[in-house]
């Protein structure tokens, strides 16, 4: 039997390999016991590393670990907060250059709110992401030094800008630097450098985004000073405002921080806070106060039985997208009015316009999006043999092009290049990749051909003249056949543990709390359920899935969401499904849904579930053949023992010798199409 076809138009189902935990059932046990814990859930802490009882405590009550003080850590902190108590102290101007996406305004507003609190004379820049791109420039520095600066404190950047600190240097002017961004070869010439990466691995700082270095800087500056009081809590919410919308690893003492951060939000006294959970609709849950286990997680309640929490997403899904696309479509100072303004209502008006921007980013998210899926659709891009991306369009706004580039990662599961062409004759454009593929390697085997490019493993951003595209296009296909193999190139999807729906109730709900904050390397529980059947299902909202789901001896059916699945609907009768967990409050009744991330076809099924068995020939070659009534599914088998396993009304179908290792096929292709109808045949004649 042939090769698959891999086109984006043949697929009926989301491309996706799972990677199944596997089941660790005694020590799992022993844990649980030990911790009052569902097995489900001490599965979990296994799959992260946490193995002992001793181990759980403190990874889900972080305060109790000893962490050393940021100035044992950092070498530079001591002389930063030297630097900053002179300019205070002899009324020097300080002038903060900070970055347009939600780590860099939050990272401006809490240094802006704490050194104005501290007496400071203190003012900003952020460079225009359509003139200036990212970080500090000589523009800005001959700037302030018309103003008169003695003190420029770059947030979020200026590790890579040696040539404007150099340059401040040489007009006079100190420089602190805090960014969290990759190491340059070279470091700029800074009176003082703060930056994580600079930390030993093992640090608990080594995490820190740019808003939880200004956190530290802030914070230890208050504490010289004597002047911490009232103004930690709108430092903390500010520091875990940009941190979960940075997707910082929620690790360390990001997850210490974050836990408290997370409380303090619902009730916060900064009026740009306020108006934005207001205009956002987000509303508190339970706080981790009300754990299934009261005596282990005693020490985690600190608010109090009643306490109210937010959540991760409730920021990454609801609060960061409102910062962030003021940063990608329009003026920064809006963010920064927003969360360091006193009046509720200049907070309003800008809460406001965060609604509109960030309502105008979707819309355009979805135009681009929806261009670019035709256009792959119109080419008939063959994966397999590009093993990269690389659209360009013009028209397409260069400012939301990144988020549409990790939709198509979703969707195509191979690394994304995604650009448009501007005024001057050059394409700028975004990247983002998968588990296997380095952005950043990638972009420097393009050196020759890039006028600029910067990034990390798993994003960048790059530009470059329009007549390069052809060659850019090929360079990186070469570099991503070195590094890609084809069972790469579909998403990935980690699973923690097989669940049953009688096991998904409320208290495991709860449970799955005490493992909060989740995020980047500390991700939300992912279960899977086999053989699940669908029983009714339909398009709500934007391309959504909206489903009933049942399990065969199991008494419920749970409602379970699959988010802009629209494409791949209707999902085939009978499914394997992976999901997290979610609370839906309706009317005054709380119950547990499902949101579906992963879905397959049943890797598995009853010895007795064949209904018709039949054996044929078709071109010489002896096959047979059985129709699964239960899964309404075609399986025909070959003389070497690979299966091509079809459900009725599907174009795609799985060919292998196991099902989960199996290669995804159009069936509606030679030679599948005329096997099938071979096989029919031959059933019918039984």
């Amino acid at each position: 039997m042939p090769d698959q076809s891999n086109s984006p138009k043949s697929q009926r189902l989301p491309l996706q390999r799972w990677h199944i935990y596997p089941a660790r059932d005694n020590q799992a046990q022993q844990l649980a016991a030990a911790t009052n814990l569902s097995p489900l859930i001490t599965q979990v802490l296994i799959n992260r590393g946490i193995e002992t009882t001793e181990q759980g405590l403190v990874y889900l009550n972080p305060d109790s670990q000893f962490l050393p003080t940021p100035l044992e850590e950092f070498p530079d902190l001591a002389i930063s907060v030297d630097l900053l108590i002179d300019a205070i102290t002899s009324h020097q101007k300080i002038a903060i250059c900070g970055d347009y996406d939600a780590d860099g305004m939050t990272s401006t507003a809490l240094l802006l709110r704490a050194l104005r609190h501290l007496g400071a004379k203190v003012d900003y820049a952020i460079p225009s992401r359509m003139k200036d791109g990212y970080g500090i420039n000589s523009r800005i520095v001959e700037e302030f030094h018309r103003e008169e600066v003695s003190l420029i404190l770059t947030v979020d950047n200026g590790i890579s800008a040696y040539e404007p600190i150099d340059r401040a240097r040489q007009l006079g002017i100190k420089v602190i630097v805090t960014d969290h961004h990759d190491l340059p070869e070279k470091l700029p010439p800074a009176d003082a450098i703060l930056n994580p990466k600079l930390l030993p691995e093992l640090s608990p700082y080594r995490g820190l985004a740019g808003v939880g270095v200004a956190y530290v800087l802030a914070v230890t500056l208050a504490q010289k000073l004597g002047k911490l009081q009232g103004l930690t809590k709108s430092l903390l919410e500010l520091y875990t405002l940009g941190t979960i919308a940075d997707l910082a690893p929620l690790t360390g003492v990001n997850r210490r921080w974050l836990k408290r951060g997370l409380r303090e939000l619902p009730h916060s006294q900064l009026k740009g806070v306020q108006a934005l959970i207001e205009v956002a609709g987000v509303k508190s849950a339970p706080g981790s106060g009300e754990q299934a286990n009261p005596t282990l997680f005693a020490a985690l309640s600190n608010g109090g039985k009643n306490a109210k929490t937010l959540k991760p997403e409730d920021i990454g899904f609801k609060l960061g997208p409102r910062i962030n696309a003021v940063g990608r479509l329009d003026d920064p100072q809006i963010v920064i009015d927003l969360l360091t303004t006193d009046d509720m209502g200049v907070a309003q008006e800008r809460a406001r316009q965060c609604e509109e921007i960030n309502q105008r980013r979707q819309q355009l998210c979805e135009e681009i999006e929806r261009e670019a899926v035709d256009l792959c659709e119109q080419n008939q891009i063959s994966f397999q043999q590009q093993r990269v991306l690389v659209i360009v369009q013009a028209g397409w706004h260069h400012g939301v092009i990144g988020i549409v580039a990790s939709r198509l990662v979703e969707r195509y599961g191979v690394p994304v290049f995604i650009g448009t062409y501007e005024e001057d004759g050059h394409i700028r454009g975004s990247a983002r990749s998968i588990p296997e593929f380095h952005v950043f390697e990638a972009l420097e085997s393009c050196h020759d051909l890039l006028e600029k490019y910067g990034g990390h493993r798993a994003a960048g951003g790059f530009s470059f003249s329009a007549k390069n595209l052809g060659a850019f296009r090929e360079r990186l296909s070469k570099f991503a056949h070195q590094c890609l193999e084809p069972q790469h190139l579909k998403p990935l999807i980690s699973i923690d543990a097989r669940a049953n729906f009688e096991q998904i109730d409320l208290n495991l709900y709860k449970q799955i709390d005490s493992l909060h904050p989740c995020g980047i390397e500390n991700p939300d529980p992912v279960f899977w359920t086999p053989e699940v059947r669908v029983v009714s299902q339909q398009i709500v909202g934007k391309g959504h899935i909206k489903l009933i789901l049942e399990q065969d001896g199991q008494p419920n059916r749970i409602k379970a969401i699959a988010w802009r699945w629209g494409d791949y609907f209707p999902l085939p009768s009978q499914i394997d499904i992976a999901y997290k967990l979610q609370e839906n409050n309706w009317n005054g009744n709380t119950n547990i849904e499902l949101v579906l991330v992963g879905v397959r076809l049943p890797v598995t099924s009853s010895p007795t579930a064949a209904q018709k068995k039949a054996e044929f020939y078709h071109n010489d070659r002896r096959y047979t053949c059985s129709l699964v009534e239960s899964l309404r599914e075609l399986r025909i088998r070959n003389p070497q023992g690979k299966v091509l396993a079809i459900q009725r009304g599907q174009r795609v179908g799985f060919l292998g010798i196991k099902r989960e290792e199996a290669d995804e096929v159009d069936v509606t292709k030679p030679p599948y199409f005329d096997l099938i109808k071979a096989a029919l045949s031959a059933l019918e004649t039984k």
